[in-house]
């Protein structure tokens, strides 16, 4: 296995700062985290699948109205935040 330059650096440094015992144990989290991450990727597309199946196509209008739905929840989750804080 090879790795690029940048990535084993980094790798190294994760060792030398004790975030990681090994180069491999790096690796080994890593290769992990990335496969835990496309299981999930294929539960969502299949939710997604399922859903559209159902209710049709999810339109690019309804996706950008979720965005914006999604970003004013966040702001007023930040608002409350900061006024908490």
């Amino acid at each position: 296995m090879t790795l690029d330059d940048k990535l084993l650096a980094a790798a190294q440094s994760a060792v030398s700062s004790g975030s990681t015992e090994s180069v491999s144990a790096f690796v080994n989290e890593a290769v992990s985290a990335r496969l835990l991450r496309d299981q999930q990727v294929a539960a969502l597309a299949s939710l997604i699948e399922e859903h559209e199946l159902e209710y049709g196509i999810i339109s690019d209008e309804e996706l950008a109205e979720q965005a914006q739905a999604d970003r004013d929840a966040a702001a007023s989750v930040r608002s409350q935040q900061r006024r908490a804080g």
